[in-house]
């Protein structure tokens, strides 16, 4: 099975859009997969359903951020360097979406929900674009790793 498909299945299992991908690079982290599910759950929803960032571009940075970040209070290089990451990937995943902000990606108008998610039922993943942004995150993901060499 593919990083991506991994990452769709994760979220058609019911997990949010970051932890789909984060869950698909688990065995590259150096974190265990409960944890890494816990870093990960703030970000569903565009972070907590505010519809802000997407689940799955959050769960990109967040993997990225395992793999290749700082962990000292870096002014210089070393953090230019990682921003320079982020905007990569961000970049990427708005050339195949056009946007890294859920509620454009979802074509909704408001800027936040009710905290309470919607239940996971056929019609739910009927009108959602998540199963397959989710694995264009996480193929995005995979292909930027095995391109650079930190």
């Amino acid at each position: 099975m593919t990083r991506r498909e991994m990452a769709m299945a994760n979220f058609m299992k019911g997990y949010n859009c970051s932890q789909s991908v984060v869950l698909a690079f688990a065995d590259m982290l150096p974190v265990n997969e409960s944890d890494l599910l816990k870093m990960a759950s703030s970000f569903g929803g565009g972070m907590g359903r505010l519809r802000e960032v997407c689940g799955s571009v959050s769960g990109m940075f967040i993997v990225i951020g395992l793999l290749y970040g700082y962990d000292g209070p870096e002014t210089g290089q070393v953090k230019a360097e990682h921003y320079k990451r982020v905007q990569e990937l961000a970049h990427r995943f708005e050339e195949k979406h056009g946007s890294i902000v859920c509620r454009e990606l979802l074509g909704l108008n408001v800027k936040r929900e009710a905290p309470t998610p919607e239940a996971r039922t056929k019609e739910y993943y009927k009108k959602r674009p998540c199963p397959e942004i989710i694995g264009d995150a996480a193929e995005i993901l995979e292909e930027y790793i095995k391109e650079c060499s930190f």
